[in-house]
């Protein structure tokens, strides 16, 4: 049996419940959680005072709904269990999370996964801008697990991601894998401006019938057919995440770069017969 959460307040002032995780609530009561302190702006409250609390935590086995799209830093840090959310989330969902799994069935706010280290985020609808990327001043933002957006996301998504994987089944602002030191993007949808920018190693695919003009320091390698692609397809297919089952068999253009920094990241264009 689940802990079911629901925020019945629908505030505008951010609600930051960061530390409230399935690993952390199975060994407590009802009580205990409901006494959980968050921020409402700059006020500690107990979770009380904005959720109705009830179920049994010991399953690690969270399920969230109500007014969530002011409340952020939903499953922050969480090691292990499962979120489940009905509706929007707000900004920092799954943030530096470490294992585990969330699902949104509905759209999140910025910095979705940012710095995660593990685990598995999967927003059923849109995202925000900078998923997956560095905080400001980070030397590393998503470490490792794995990041699904069914839906369109914001610009900066993957900003100096160093390992892990992010997949985006819409449209993808700009600046995608800014500064990329390792990891997989792949954007089945149309991209912004500067994909690549400053990346040094990783792989970022593009698989949209517009693809933007790269910059002109990646150079084109070859056409080919890349075993892990297809390896990489498969385990998003595994994880429920859908796309145009074509891809596997489809021939692909490689361009290196970007060769302003290291140089050995690679993006992968599908391949348009003249």
């Amino acid at each position: 049996m689940p802990l079911k959460l629901t925020c019945h307040v629908d505030s505008r002032i951010p609600v930051e419940i960061e530390g409230l995780t399935p690993d952390w609530a199975c060994d407590k009561s009802v009580s205990d959680i409901e006494r959980f302190e968050f921020y409402h702006g700059n006020r500690k409250l107990p979770l009380a005072e904005f959720f109705h609390i009830s179920g049994d935590p010991a399953d690690k086995f969270f399920e969230m709904d109500g007014h969530l799209s002011s409340v952020h830093w939903i499953g922050a840090g969480m090691k292990s269990g499962k979120i489940q959310i009905q509706g929007n989330a707000g900004r920092h969902i799954g943030s530096e999370m470490r294992g585990g799994e969330i699902h949104v069935y509905g759209n999140a706010d910025g910095w979705a996964g940012a710095e995660m280290h593990g685990g598995l985020l999967h927003v059923h609808g849109n995202a925000g801008h900078l998923a997956g990327a560095a905080y400001r001043g980070s030397a590393k933002g998503m470490t490792g697990g794995t990041l699904l957006i069914d839906g369109d996301v914001g610009n900066e998504v993957g900003h100096t991601m160093r390992r892990g994987m992010i997949a985006v089944g819409g449209e993808a602002g700009d600046l995608l894998g800014f500064n990329m030191l390792a990891g997989s993007v792949l954007v089945f949808g149309d991209c912004g401006i500067r994909p690549g920018a400053g990346m040094r190693r990783g792989t970022i695919g593009m698989f949209g019938a517009n693809t933007p003009r790269l910059l002109p320091s990646f150079k084109y390698s070859s056409t080919l057919q890349p075993q892990i692609l297809r390896v990489m397809l498969r385990f998003l297919q595994n994880k429920g995440f859908k796309f145009d089952a074509t891809l596997c068999d489809s021939s692909f253009d490689l361009y290196q770069g970007d060769l302003v920094s290291l140089g050995r990241g690679e993006i992968i264009k599908r391949h348009q017969a003249v």
